[in-house]
C-alpha cells in the first residue's frame, strides 16, 4: 500500500470534522481546504473557531447528541474524535443522514493487553467498538486510526520551562514515539479521501522512540533554551495533577510510562505507507513550535 497526498483520488464532497480546535483538526482542515475538498468545522464552540476561507462552521457538540443531526446534513465523511458517551449515537445518525465513511481517531493504547482496565485505552476502545457495530450493518465504513505518543505531548512541559523551571517526571525514562499532529491529519486525509484505504485500522508511530530525557534534550538543542527535568514519585505527581485530570486517567499515564521505562516502542511505517514521507522527527515538531518554550 502506497499513496500519497499529492495523488488524491477522491469520491467525497463534504467532509465533517469534528473537534476543531484540535491540532490535529486544524491541520486536517487545512489539508482539506486546499486541495479543493469541502468541509465542514464542527465544535461545541463554534464561534471560537477561525477555519480556512471557505469553510463553515457548525455546533456539534460530541457530549450532545442533540448536535448531531444539523452537524451531519449533506455529509458523507467525517473525521470523528473519540468520545466515547455517544460514538454509538453519532454513528447511528451519521448512517441515517447518509455518510458513507468515518475516519476514527483512536488510539495505539487500545492494542495493549490491559486496554479495557485502562481508563484512557478503554475509552478509545468503547469508541471503536460502538463505531464498528454499526459499520457492521453494512451502511457505513469505519476508518481507525491508532496514533501512538503525540508529540504535541511535550507542551505540558512550556511553561515550566519558559520560567526557568524544571518538569517533574515519575518515569523519566520512559519511552514514548512522538509524532507530529500534521503526519496524523495526512494520514486521516489520505484515508478520507482514497476508498481503498477505508475500513481498515492504522497503527501510527513517530519515526523514533525516546524516552522523556531524549525529548527534553531535544527541546534544549533546538530552541537553545535549557530544559532540566527533576525526579518525582508517582503519587507525588498524581497529587499535582489532581486538579485538572481525573484519577484513573492519572493511573493510566502512570501505568503506561512504568510498562515502558527503558524500553524503546516498537516503529512502523505506516505514516510513510499513507502519506508517501517518512514521519517528521521531534526535532521538526519542536522547531515548528519553539516559540511556546521560549520566554
Amino acid at each position: 500500500m502506497t499513496s500519497t497526498t499529492s495523488t488524491t483520488s477522491t469520491t467525497c464532497t463534504t467532509v465533517l470534522v469534528t473537534g476543531s480546535r484540535g491540532r490535529v483538526a486544524t491541520a486536517l482542515l487545512d489539508l482539506l481546504a486546499s486541495a479543493g475538498i469541502k468541509a465542514r468545522a464542527g465544535s461545541k464552540d463554534p464561534a471560537d473557531l477561525s477555519p480556512p476561507p471557505g469553510v463553515d462552521t457548525v455546533h456539534c457538540d460530541l457530549a450532545d447528541p442533540a448536535t448531531f443531526d444539523t452537524a451531519l446534513t449533506g455529509v458523507d465523511s467525517v473525521f470523528l474524535y473519540a468520545e466515547a458517551v455517544h460514538a454509538r449515537a453519532f454513528a447511528e445518525r451519521a448512517r441515517a443522514a447518509g455518510v458513507e465513511h468515518i475516519a476514527l481517531l483512536s488510539s495505539s493504547s487500545v492494542l495493549a493487553p490491559d486496554a479495557e482496565e485502562n481508563a484512557i485505552a478503554a475509552s478509545h476502545l468503547a469508541a471503536e467498538r460502538a463505531l464498528a457495530a454499526v459499520a457492521d450493518t453494512g451502511a457505513l465504513e469505519a476508518t481507525h486510526l491508532q496514533p501512538g505518543a503525540f508529540a504535541a505531548n511535550a507542551l505540558q512541559w512550556a511553561r515550566a520551562l519558559r520560567t526557568g523551571h524544571a518538569p517533574a517526571l515519575p518515569h523519566p525514562h520512559s519511552h514514548g514515539d512522538p509524532l507530529h499532529e500534521r503526519d496524523i491529519a495526512e494520514a486521516a486525509f489520505a484515508v478520507l479521501t482514497q476508498p481503498r484505504l477505508r475500513g481498515s485500522s492504522y497503527l501510527l508511530t513517530g519515526p523514533e522512540s525516546l524516552d522523556f530525557t531524549e525529548q527534553l534534550a531535544t527541546v534544549e538543542r533546538v530552541t537553545g533554551r535549557p530544559a532540566p527535568h527533576t525526579v518525582t514519585t508517582p503519587q507525588e505527581w498524581k497529587e499535582s495533577v489532581a486538579g485538572h485530570m481525573p484519577a484513573p486517567f492519572a493511573d493510566a499515564l502512570l501505568s503506561y510510562w512504568a510498562s515502558h521505562d527503558r524500553r524503546p516502542v516498537p516503529l512502523t511505517d505506516t505514516v510513510e505507507q499513507l502519506t508517501g514521507h517518512p514521519p517528521r522527527t521531534f526535532a521538526e515538531w519542536v522547531a515548528d513550535h519553539a516559540r511556546a518554550f521560549r520566554p
